[in-house]
């Protein structure tokens, strides 16, 4: 067994994996897992900078996640770094904050690689589920950018494409700084027609109308996944591997786009920072299932970030 610590960081969140790694027996035992949001893309697509005070969110998760891989004693590290970072012109300033906190310089990764990870983290698990057909369509909903990938047992085809639960919210639904709520049908029709855009983009470089099997990662699939199952609270557990079928999907992105920030914010499963990005983040799955023609969407928890940790075993 190798123990390593994996950082992914976003343009929403922040997440840690410490975990034992056996490469012969494709076996990873989870020591340590968590999350911090911290909205490192905050006016990013407007801005084309990092803001002060996002990275002062960072780097405080750095800290605390700094002295979790001190206490578990991991001996390789890898941080990688996505969307927001890839854009921003201060970027600099990001890559000195986290050498000097973690040791490490952040690998600010392209979509192609960032793909690769999450196809990894997401099937190798489901690769021994005979039932679940092939090729399988990966797809991570980030907060700056949403990943395809279709394969196999590895990749065949990927792409990056900017739609994001975040980046289409600023894009779409703040106005003079604050967040509509709920937004108008005139708001939710212009991010349909760039989810649109994005898919027909997406479609040119990944086959998607070849998938079988349509896997969702990341926080604004499992929280549709948390509220579709009407869970008491946020359970990894029970999301891991669920199966939400598509009208429970489009009823809960229409509920997510019609309440307030306050009804939103009260449901059980839903982690505080993604109040205002769920309804975004929740429509761009609906309209991917539309797609593609899926009739389901089997989630995993398993994503870029046990990627992330495979490569370095």
């Amino acid at each position: 067994m190798t123990r390593v610590a994996a950082v992914d960081c976003g343009t929403n969140s922040i997440r840690l994996l410490v975990a034992d790694c056996d490469p012969a027996t494709g076996e990873l035992i989870e020591l340590d897992r968590r999350m911090t949001i911290v909205r490192l893309g905050q006016g990013v697509d407007r801005t084309g900078r990092l803001a002060p005070e996002a990275l002062e969110r960072t780097f405080a998760a750095c800290r605390e996640y700094a002295g979790v891989i001190k206490e578990f004693g991991a001996e390789r590290l890898r941080f990688v770094a996505t969307s927001a970072s890839r854009d921003a012109e201060n970027r600099a300033d990001f890559v000195r904050g986290v050498l000097d906190i973690l040791g490490v310089e952040p690998e600010v990764i392209s979509g192609d690689q960032e793909a690769e990870f999450s196809f990894t983290g997401a099937t190798k698990e489901l690769t021994a589920h005979e039932h679940l057909e092939r090729p399988f369509l990966v797809v991570d909903i980030g907060g700056g950018s949403t990943e395809f990938v279709v394969g196999e047992e590895h990749v065949r085809a990927a792409r990056s494409v900017d739609i994001g639960c975040v980046r289409m919210t600023e894009r779409h639904l703040v106005v003079d700084g604050v967040v509509t709520d709920p937004p108008t049908a005139e708001q939710v029709a212009a991010i349909r027609a760039d989810i649109e855009a994005a898919l027909d983009l997406a479609a040119e470089s990944v086959p998607l109308a070849e998938a079988r099997t349509l896997v969702g990662l990341a926080g604004s699939v499992t929280t549709v996944a948390g509220i579709a199952l009407e869970l008491p609270e946020y359970e990894s557990s029970a999301i891991h591997h669920s199966r939400i079928s598509y009208d429970q999907v489009r009823a809960i992105s229409e509920r997510m786009l019609k309440e307030t920030h306050a009804e939103r914010a009260a449901i059980p499963v839903m982690h505080a920072g993604r109040v205002d990005v769920i309804g975004a983040g929740a429509l761009v799955l609906l309209a991917i299932m539309e797609r593609i023609g899926a009739s389901e969407v089997v989630v995993s928890e398993h994503d870029i970030l046990d990627g992330i940790a495979w490569s370095i075993a």
